[in-house]
């Protein structure tokens, strides 16, 4: 067995890790980026392509190096298809929004980190952690991680590990985190199965400027239509593992065959994966170690969108590193900033989104399209993407007046808004320290209680 030491290792070459790689590389600390996948064969991930805020990433990277993925930035709204009352909802989208080849997205990233100075190993599976057994009771801190590269077993010693290495990673199977305030709290239900196919069409399809989505005949999932280009989609369905299995591949060839525009239609491309439909760790942060991106919840619950938020939380991991390794004190305490930040900025936000994704598990999926197809468009955008919404009382009356027929919805959906509301105004005392995290996470476990209690639902966490 080999050993390499390094200030930094990072696992995982996806979006979070190469923002965290390219941060503390530029910053001058020895870095080292394992990706159990081929050089060629990075950046193959089942992804809607989608990316949102195209505009505002982190210049750890520069958007010169990734803006030629960009394969359709004229996409301005979401186009949601409801059959079941004959009805298509046009809802805008803040901000820039581009579709991406996410293949080449990815290899892109890698390449800006390895220009700002991150040295990648491919081909190299991780199978365990290196940490430190603690003599008083507290989380040992983790000191690497043990691989295999080329068949060869190497152990990777770093100052700071950063896992970036997705959903349900093992690394976090393996290390010890029960003493540390890093959220353990993680199950199979609180992630979303999904499959996608990029297909090309013959004739350009008419809505290229939208994002489309459909809901599933079964279970609580949805079927997506996001066109790379004109000619180039990207379709997909995903469901919440809550629910009854879905047979992905069937459902999405059956969707696609009642449509006139997948006439002879020809798939290029097949993959599926596994991504978080909950809300952020309460804290991913543990003595050496930190996770960002998919590994730490880091997702839209409601849209699955997780490019935005992985770049960021691994900007923000990667300077916590930095000033970890420089001050030379990588414990749990001195990494606590990194939590603080990503609340700050979406963290708080995408927990309040959470809440729509608990009301959607206890409504039925007809009722569901129902109380979207009563809503005002900008109403719904407001819900997706900012966790909160200017929807008021008035105008409940108003628009159950008109719909009658969801009135329930309606009002359930307002009730569920401010439970949202009051969610998010907590995230905003979120602690300075790991000293008031105990009592921050029984004060939102109560207001989580009001959430199950309004919407019926069985409680997520």
């Amino acid at each position: 067995m080999s050993t390499r030491e390094c200030d930094v290792v990072v696992v995982g070459a996806g979006t979070a890790g190469a923002y965290a790689a390219a941060t503390t590389a530029e910053a001058g600390l020895s870095t080292v980026v394992l990706e159990r996948k081929s050089a060629e064969e990075t950046g193959h991930i089942a992804c809607g392509d989608a990316l949102k805020g195209a505009d505002a990433f982190p210049d750890a990277i520069p958007r010169s190096c990734i803006e030629p993925s960009f394969t359709n930035t004229g996409v301005d709204h979401g186009r949601f298809e409801i059959p079941r009352e004959d009805t298509v909802l046009e809802i805008p989208v803040p901000g820039e929004l581009a579709v991406i080849d996410r293949h080449d997205f990815g290899r892109r990233l890698v390449n800006g980190a390895t220009d700002a100075g991150a040295e990648v190993h491919y081909d190299t599976v991780v199978q365990d952690v290196i940490q430190r057994p603690s003599e008083d009771g507290t989380a040992g801190r983790v000191e690497g991680v043990r691989a295999v590269r080329d068949g060869d077993p190497v152990d990777y010693r770093a100052e700071v590990t950063i896992d970036c290495a997705g959903a349900l990673s093992i690394l976090q199977d393996e290390a010890d985190l029960r003493a540390a305030s890093f959220d353990t709290n993680v199950t199979y239900q609180q992630f979303c199965s999904a499959y996608r196919e990029i297909v090309h069409v013959e004739e350009p399809v008419e809505w290229s400027d939208a994002l489309v989505f459909k809901p599933t005949e079964r279970a609580a999932g949805y079927l997506w239509y996001f066109p790379r280009t004109a000619t180039e989609i990207n379709a997909g369905l995903g469901f919440q593992m809550t629910e009854e299995p879905m047979a992905l591949v069937d459902d999405l060839k059956r969707d696609l065959r009642r449509r006139e525009e997948f006439d002879g239609a020809r798939v290029a491309d097949k993959l599926g994966a596994a991504l978080p439909t909950r809300r952020p760790y309460d804290s991913a942060v543990a003595p050496g170690f930190l996770a960002a991106g998919d590994a730490a919840g880091h997702v839209n619950p409601t849209t699955g969108g997780g490019i935005a938020g992985a770049a960021y939380a691994a900007q923000y991991a990667a300077e916590a590193a930095v000033k970890a390794v420089s001050d030379g004190d990588p414990s749990e305490r001195a990494l606590w900033e990194y939590n603080e930040r990503v609340m700050d900025h979406f963290g708080a936000r995408y927990a309040a989104l959470d809440v729509y994704n608990v009301l959607s598990t206890a409504v039925d999926t007809d009722e569901l399209m129902g109380l979207l197809a009563a809503l005002p468009g900008e109403r719904i955008a407001e819900s997706l993407y900012e966790g909160s919404t200017s929807l008021g009382l008035r105008d409940v009356v108003q628009i159950a007046t008109s719909s009658a027929e969801y009135w329930r919805e309606i009002l359930q959906f307002y009730r569920t808004k401010r439970r949202a509301e009051g969610l998010l105004d907590h995230y905003e005392n979120y602690p300075s320290s790991p000293r008031g995290f105990e009592r921050w996470q029984q004060v939102r476990d109560r207001v989580m209680d009001e959430v199950y209690a309004v919407t019926g639902a069985d409680p997520k966490y």
